[in-house]
């Protein structure tokens, strides 16, 4: 496996912080209309039970969007962005620029299998990658994994409902940005529904990963994990914990919205 020091892992949490915390708006189902009620009989010492009128299936609310050119965004995002969460690397973050852009085009990677790596640029772990050397066998060490985990308390300390609703209020500005990019007739919400599932199939792998030497770097000896995506490897570099922690928000935030399990990937094993 190949560790690229301009590669910022992180951006992938980013994408799930303001990119899967925004993002979830996709996954919003208006609630199926309740069947009408049987009809009670009543014995004859009982009062008369007035019929409930039939209701309709309550609709979302309307949210009013923030209408603000895409290049003038940016002080607009920071501020509503705040209660987002409280987490001062969050706000570090933020203080980033071209972060509708950003995020945008990161997803978009991310959707594709590729890294994000050029839209991330505001964090990277202090420490470099690290292997253990046992009777001839190399592995990923684990003290490698703890270098993200700043990343990892961030996402998981994501408000869900007001991340939410600012999605809701800057999808225009998401759907212009995304037009930029060359896709002018889709549905944003419909990459980033991609992009989330290409997280949830990165595997949860205990114990020892084993590595194989290249010339300059590593890879992964199992061919199935060489086989993963750009994106995917970044996030598995993370550890097994790790994963699972951003794996089990992702489920978290797609299940509170109604989201059966099985529309998305089997839990990582």
């Amino acid at each position: 496996m190949e560790e690229n020091k301009k590669v910022l892992v992180t951006g992938i949490i980013f994408i799930l912080v303001v990119a899967l915390g925004f993002a979830v708006y996709f996954f919003v189902i208006q609630k199926k209309p309740q069947p009408p009620a049987e009809k009670v009989t009543q014995e004859p010492s009982l009062p008369p039970v007035q019929k409930e009128d039939k209701k309709l299936p309550k609709k979302e609310e309307p949210v009013e969007t923030l209408d603000v050119p895409l290049s003038e965004s940016d002080e607009l995002v920071r501020q509503k962005a705040q209660k987002i969460s409280s987490h001062t690397l969050f706000e570090r973050w933020l203080g980033t620029s071209r972060l509708v852009r950003k995020f945008t085009a990161a997803v978009d990677n991310i959707a594709h299998g590729l890294s994000p790596r050029e839209q991330i640029d505001f964090f990277k772990p202090e420490e470099g990658f690290q292997v253990v050397e046992r009777e001839g066998r190399v592995s990923i060490d684990p003290a490698s994994y703890r270098r993200y985990d700043p990343v990892v308390e961030v996402f998981v300390s994501l408000d869900t409902q007001q991340a939410v609703r600012l999605y809701r209020r800057l999808k225009p500005t998401i759907q212009e940005a995304y037009a930029e990019l060359g896709y002018p007739n889709t549905d944003f919400n419909e990459t980033l529904s991609t992009a989330i599932k290409e997280l949830l199939e990165v595997p949860i792998i205990e114990g020892n990963v084993l590595l194989e030497k290249k010339v300059m770097s590593y890879r992964l000896a199992d061919p199935d994990l060489e086989n993963m995506s750009e994106a995917q490897k970044h996030l598995f570099r993370m550890g097994p914990q790790n994963i699972k922690r951003i794996q089990d928000k992702l489920r978290e935030i797609a299940l509170a919205l109604g989201i059966k399990d099985n529309q998305l990937p089997s839990e990582s094993s």
